[in-house]
């Protein structure tokens, strides 16, 4: 006789896998209504942003070189290259998150949110955030209307590329020690020229003046200005008043690629010391100094990568 088998566990056993698949179905439910998936802050006009950064050229001669950067390890790294006027801060506690306001405009001192200042910066930067969301990155590439403007015309100066000086030179002496600060005033002392390098002479001193005369030798490398020139002419004319010819060993393809600096004795132009060779032509014997911050004049590209954004009044998103 065939055995008779009962159904009932099996029954019991479905029923409960059935009611236990629901009560986990209602349990996610109910959670995730009350936990509904909050959108992404994005920034907006008026937010406060900390960002890293670094800005490079997207034109002119330096076309790819790192001009600023937020990260140490991209200003530390000597295989990146780097603009002429880039200036390692020194250490990596110089280099920190960049605070940004959105916006064209802020207070003299900046706002100040969980311990950090925000500033305004050039127009393109921070209009080319606006739709960013918090851990992304993007390239910005701001035009010279967005950037750091043209640059001033009164801060190009044309110089020659061949030129003479006097084989003399008469100092006051209460200025002498601020054009030579290691010579003495005394007549026959002999010191190392600091703009030139060659020997220089005291042909005589008195209360008021110091005559010093130069005495470089022919075919002489100096570099009075921080790139090469080669004296090509020494005339001794009247009696040793003659003059010195110096001929600049730029070439046309180093233009925009030679960082200049005045001797300390000769001041600033508009306010800067140092210069970049902008334009090299030795068929109209001329070279231009240009006194300009390096980002003038240039199309610039960011990598900008969004850390934090500290909502404004009127912020909408998120």
């Amino acid at each position: 006789m065939a055995q008779k088998y009962s159904y009932w566990p099996l029954a019991i056993f479905m029923a409960i896998v059935i009611i236990a698949a629901g009560g986990a179905g209602a349990y996610l439910y109910y959670h995730s209504q009350l936990s509904p998936t909050k959108p992404l802050l994005s920034v907006e006009l008026g937010d406060n942003v900390t960002v890293n950064y670094i800005g490079y050229f997207g034109s002119g001669p330096q076309a790819g070189a790192i001009f600023d950067t937020s990260l140490w390890s991209v200003a530390n790294n000597s295989n990146l290259k780097k603009s002429l006027e880039f200036t390692n801060r020194g250490s990596e506690a110089a280099y920190t998150p960049l605070g940004v306001h959105v916006g064209p405009t802020a207070p003299s001192g900046g706002y100040v949110v969980h311990n950090t200042t925000f500033n305004t910066v050039i127009t393109g930067f921070w209009k080319g955030m606006i739709g960013m969301t918090e851990n992304t990155s993007k390239s910005i590439s701001i035009p010279t209307s967005l950037g750091y403007g043209n640059g001033q015309a009164g801060c190009y100066q044309s110089k020659p590329l061949v030129y003479t000086i006097p084989v003399t030179n008469v100092v006051a002496l209460s200025t002498f020690h601020t054009q030579y600060p290691n010579a003495t005033a005394v007549t026959g002392a002999q010191f190392a020229d600091p703009q030139y390098g060659w020997t220089d002479l005291v042909l005589s001193a008195n209360a008021s003046w110091v005559v010093v005369q130069y005495h470089p030798t022919p075919g002489q490398l100096t570099s009075p200005y921080g790139y090469p020139e080669q004296v090509t002419n020494i005339s001794t004319a009247s009696g040793g008043a003659g003059t010195i010819t110096l001929t600049s060993l730029l070439a046309s393809s180093q233009a925009g690629l030679v960082l200049g600096k005045l001797p300390s004795s000769a001041g600033t132009v508009c306010s800067a010391n140092k210069f970049i060779v902008s334009s090299i032509d030795p068929a109209t014997n001329t070279q231009v100094w240009n006194f300009n911050a390096e980002v003038m004049g240039q199309t610039l590209i960011f990598t900008v990568t969004i850390l934090n954004i500290y909502p404004g009044p009127n912020h909408t998103s998120g």
